[in-house]
C-alpha cells in the first residue's frame, strides 16, 4: 500500500488524516535524510492513533517522549540508524516554571487558559505540572523564549517565569482512590459504573452518548469487555484504571479493584 491508501485505513475524520499525514512525512523525512524528526506535542489518544499507523507500515523505530516518564501528553521522536535516542543531546522538549504568590491560587485550568489566552496551539505545550505555589510547563523548545518573556499573569495572578531543567520538575503525586467492588462480567458498562460509583443504566446511557473512551479510543458498546490495566474516561467524570481483576466471590462475581484518580 501506498501513502494515501494507509492513511484512509487509519484515519476516521479529517483531522485525523492532516495529522496522521504530517506524521507520515516527519516519519520518512528522517529515514531519506538521515536526521531526526519528531511531531508536536500528542494527546493519549491521538498517540494511540498514530502507533496504530506505525504498527501497519512495520513499525519504524520511533519513540514517544514527554520529558519526563509518566508524562500524558508526547511527542513521537523518529530518529535515524545512526543515533540513539539516550545520546541525542538536541531534545525539543524543554519546561518552564511559572511561580505566583503564595495567597493566589492556581488550577490546571487556570495556566492552560493562560497559555491559550496568548494564541498558543495545545499542540506546542505538552503536561502542566501544578503544584501549589508554581506550575512547571512542558513546551517545545522553539516556544520557549517567547513564553519566558511573554506569559506574565494568569488571571489576576502575577506569573515569574524562569527555565528548569527536566530533571528537576516538580511531578505531582496523582490521588487516586481505591475501589473495591464485584461484577458479574468484566463489561465496560458494569467496570466503569463502579469506578466512578454511578448506576450501571446510567453509564450505559454514557457510553452510548459517546462520553466514554477505553484506553483513550473512543467506544459506544455498553458490553465490550475491559482488562486489568485499562484506563477509563468519561468526559464530566474524569478517569479510572483497572488495577486488579481477581477470582470469585460467594456469589460467583468478579472482584475487581478499581483507582479512580482525583
Amino acid at each position: 500500500m501506498n501513502k494515501t491508501e494507509y492513511l484512509t485505513r487509519a484515519a476516521r475524520t479529517p483531522e485525523e488524516r492532516l495529522l496522521l499525514g504530517r506524521v507520515w512525512d516527519q516519519m520518512d523525512a528522517a529515514q531519506r535524510r538521515s536526521i531526526p524528526q519528531y511531531t508536536h506535542f500528542l494527546s493519549p489518544e491521538e498517540q494511540r492513533l498514530v502507533q496504530s499507523l506505525l504498527n501497519a507500515v512495520g513499525g519504524p523505530p520511533h519513540r514517544f517522549w514527554g520529558g519526563y516518564d509518566g508524562a500524558q501528553r508526547q511527542i513521537c521522536v523518529f530518529l535515524p540508524d545512526w543515533l540513539e535516542f539516550e545520546d541525542w543531546e538536541e531534545r525539543p522538549v524543554t519546561a518552564l516554571r511559572a511561580a505566583w504568590y503564595e495567597g493566589d491560587s492556581l488550577s490546571h485550568r487556570d495556566l492552560l487558559g493562560a497559555l491559550m489566552g496568548q494564541g498558543i496551539k495545545r499542540e506546542m505545550v505538552g503536561d502542566l505540572l501544578v503544584d501549589r505555589t508554581s506550575c512547571d510547563i512542558l513546551v517545545l523548545e522553539e516556544l520557549s523564549s517567547y513564553l519566558l518573556q511573554n506569559l506574565t499573569s494568569a488571571g489576576r495572578a502575577k506569573l515569574s517565569l524562569s527555565p528548569v531543567g527536566l530533571g528537576q520538575l516538580h511531578i505531582p503525586v496523582q490521588e487516586v482512590k481505591r475501589i473495591h467492588d464485584t461484577v458479574a462480567a468484566l463489561r465496560l458498562d458494569a467496570v466503569a459504573a463502579a469506578g466512578f460509583s454511578v448506576s450501571r443504566a446510567k453509564m450505559a446511557d454514557y457510553i452510548r452518548a459517546g462520553r466514554v473512551s477505553v484506553n483513550w479510543a473512543e467506544t459506544d458498546k455498553t458490553d465490550c469487555i475491559v482488562k486489568e490495566g485499562d484506563v477509563i474516561s468519561c468526559r464530566g467524570l474524569g478517569r479510572c484504571r483497572v488495577a486488579e481483576t481477581g477470582g470469585l466471590s460467594r456469589k460467583g462475581r468478579i472482584n475487581l479493584v478499581m483507582e479512580r484518580y482525583l
